[in-house]
């Protein structure tokens, strides 16, 4: 399983960086789309819709999303980062706010109109993320996907070595406390890393990776309830040795709008003062 899923690992980064640096802004965010849709897909599938509810589910979104890049070509990219900023801050509120109370209670919801909106609040603002932080900077992008796949690693290698404290044992019981300081360790040095040897001289860099690693718990733990919830191990097969595309990016949901909202908003205080 642990060679499976590293040969799938490096099919995909092998893929996934020269595209990241290649394609336009336009061809981004339509390869972007059509992860997103494989993955609301999934979300169909885990919500329990019928497979003619999923292809429904699935046309409408992606006619929304084919509007919305013709939109990113008649606005240009900063206008098109602009009128992203509310779709994100609306995400943090409801990460910050709504999904701790969420998890602690273990929520369930039945309604299937409710969770497909669900699906479009959780995927929409992740997808703007992408094509948003590409196009600001394909470094920064790639930097902030390298601080959930270290927290994922030294998470993983922690919790397995030295986990004995339960972080959520009636969601994941996989998941230690010990492991999210593994994950936070490892991203403090990367941090480190970025900032003195590679000259990220912002200090700002550290809370940032923090934020990030951190929200990209609590999606892990988010799409470990739901799916849970619906009795299922994987939301998907399409990727050997990990499962399904929500699988992969459940950490990314969270920590990839809430970290374009931080730059953001660090960015304009820093205009204002």
């Amino acid at each position: 399983m642990l060679k499976t899923r590293i040969i799938t690992s490096l099919i995909l980064i092998s893929a996934f960086i020269p595209a990241l640096f290649m394609f336009s802004d336009e061809t981004w965010a339509v390869a972007m789309l059509a992860i997103t849709l494989l993955a609301l897909y999934e979300w169909g599938a885990l919500i329990k819709l019928n497979p003619t509810e999923r292809w429904i589910y699935s046309a409408i979104c992606a006619a929304f999303g084919i509007a919305t890049v013709m939109l990113m070509g008649q606005y240009g990219f900063h206008m098109f980062f602009y009128k992203s900023i509310l779709i994100f801050l609306l995400a943090a509120l409801f990460w910050v706010i709504v999904v701790p109370i969420w998890l602690a209670k273990r929520f369930v919801v039945d309604n299937k109109l409710v969770l497909s909106l669900l699906g479009v609040l959780l995927m929409a603002p992740l997808w703007l993320a992408l094509i948003c932080a590409k196009g600001a900077d394909p470094w920064l992008l790639l930097i902030l996907l390298a601080t959930i796949w270290i927290a994922d690693s030294a998470a993983y290698f922690a919790g397995k070595n030295f986990g004995k404290h339960k972080l959520a044992p009636n969601i994941s019981p996989g998941k230690t406390w010990e492991g999210v300081f593994g994950a936070l360790l490892a991203v403090t040095l990367f941090a480190a890393i970025l900032r003195f040897a590679f000259g990220a001289d912002n200090p700002a860099i550290f809370p940032l990776l923090w934020a990030t690693a951190t929200f990209g718990v609590i999606g892990d733990l988010f799409e470990s309830l739901m799916k849970r919830q619906a009795d299922i191990k994987d939301s998907g097969d399409l990727l050997p040795g990990h499962g399904g595309i929500l699988d992969r990016i459940d950490g990314l949901i969270p920590s990839l709008p809430i970290a374009i909202f931080m730059i953001y908003a660090y960015n304009y205080s820093q205009l204002v003062r």
